[in-house]
């Protein structure tokens, strides 16, 4: 089951700066540019929903005061909503939870405030593919918060039953699949819902490809691109052979077919691991882990969902915003207390090492033990792509896929009709919206 992402740039400056590139509608706040140290005693509010960091802001705020940190859970489906009407009226937080897409999205319509220059000492700390959800188009607009790094998690007893091994690239899935359908048409190899298009996100981003890239002034588009329709050829395999369960993850029953081995592997992330503990009770120490299927062996790549913390427009301290985000999600303080199971908060780190976060949220009763997940996790953090990026309008294409997506799933559809659809769309909304893109070449 792959991460779900249902959820759904800047500075007004010269004729090739990145404002040409990612709006052309006017760009975030320039509070960066002259990289200023605030003096004194200050205070930034925090929107954030992620359970367990209430208690880290109250340990900042003990440590730190010099900066204290107002909370507010904004937990809720509308939050996204919530910010932007809060920004247009001038009593926005300073700083936000968000996702890389809306990160993207709320700095291509100047909503957020260019860090760059306070916000590079962090850089480091933190993996590329992290750092590149935060720079969209070159900027930094937050510091990244977690990462969902894929790997895979199948039915150990099962597969010995069909005679079938961990799939290492996606033809090996592909074909496991099959003799799996030959036995017991009943049993999937795998699941695609028709509401969530994630498998084709994430399988476009292992295979290399780039739906949005920066080139200069202006974006690249790339959903027909070898790469993109690779990636495209193996959703169509599953759903031409009838590969693939089609459970809803709005339903709540959807663990079910997972449980009772009707489906009998999944793309899977950290924060998914103690879900399953709870819910697969009649499977559970039946799962056994393995790294994700990729499509090159000799250069495996994997990919990844990051939650940021963005810096909203009209934040008057920009470098203190940056140096609480950064402790945050970077301090062995923080990340040992919210990477606790008990915490709640199903943060992993999007932090150059992770290794020593890795043990604990294991679930200990879920897997057989007869492979090394910590070693399997560690290794999917490090084979995150690097090439991804979000583009200006990625949240309102994800919302246009989703529509193709379903058509898709039903056989209405082909995902290369799918592709070159979103192609246009893209091409077409973008300059729309007095944005200079092309066509990948």
């Amino acid at each position: 089951m792959s991460t779900t992402r249902t959820r759904a740039f800047a500075g007004a400056a010269a004729a090739l700066s990145l404002s040409l590139v990612l709006s052309a509608c006017g760009g975030g706040d320039g509070a960066d540019s002259e990289a200023k140290t605030t003096k004194g005693d200050v205070q930034l509010e925090f929107w954030s929903w992620t359970e367990g960091i209430q208690k880290q802001v109250a340990v900042w705020n003990k440590e730190h005061p010099e900066t204290q940190v107002k909370y507010v859970n904004a937990a809720g489906d509308t939050v996204y909503q919530k910010l932007r009407a809060a920004i247009t009226s001038g009593n926005a937080p300073c700083l936000s939870k968000m996702d890389g897409m809306n990160l993207a999205n709320f700095a291509a319509d100047g909503l957020l405030t260019d860090i760059t220059k306070v916000a590079a000492p962090y850089k480091s700390r933190y993996t590329v593919p992290a750092w590149n959800a935060v720079s969209p188009g070159g900027a930094t607009y937050g510091i990244p918060t977690g990462s969902s790094p894929l790997f895979t998690a199948y039915r150990a007893d099962l597969f010995q039953k069909y005679g079938i091994k961990a799939p290492t690239t996606w033809d090996d899935l592909i074909a496991a699949g099959k003799a799996v359908q030959k036995k017991d048409k009943n049993v999937k190899i795998y699941n695609m819902a028709g509401e969530d298009p994630s498998t084709l996100v994430d399988l476009s981003w292992q295979a290399g490809a780039q739906w949005y890239k920066i080139a200069g002034d202006h974006w690249e588009i790339g959903f027909t691109s070898p790469d993109a329709l690779k990636a495209g050829d193996v959703v169509q395999q599953l759903v031409d052979n009838n590969l693939a369960s089609n459970a809803s993850y709005a339903d709540p029953g959807v663990f079910r077919t997972w449980d009772l081995g009707r489906t009998i592997a999944m793309t899977t992330s950290t924060w998914q691991l103690p879900i399953y503990d709870t819910n697969f009770p009649k499977s559970k120490g039946k799962w056994q882990l393995a790294d994700a299927p990729v499509f090159d062996t000799a250069e495996p790549q994997t990919s990844s969902n990051f939650d940021v913390t963005a810096v909203l427009k009209g934040c008057k301290y920009p470098d203190r915003a940056a140096q609480f985000a950064a402790w945050l999600s970077s301090s062995k303080k923080s990340l040992t207390a919210l990477t606790d199971p008990a915490s709640k908060s199903g943060l992993f780190p999007a932090v150059r090492d992770v290794s020593p976060y890795v043990d604990k949220i294991i679930p200990t009763e879920m897997f057989n033990g007869k492979s090394d997940s910590a070693q399997i996790i560690t290794t999917a953090a490090s084979r995150v792509g690097e090439q991804w990026q979000y583009g200006p309008d990625y949240a309102a294409m994800y919302s246009e896929m989703q529509k193709q997506w379903g058509k898709v799933m039903k056989k209405e559809l082909s995902v290369q009709e799918m592709l070159t659809h979103l192609q246009d769309w893209v091409l077409a909304d973008l300059k729309n919206k007095g944005v200079k893109a092309v066509a990948a070449s």
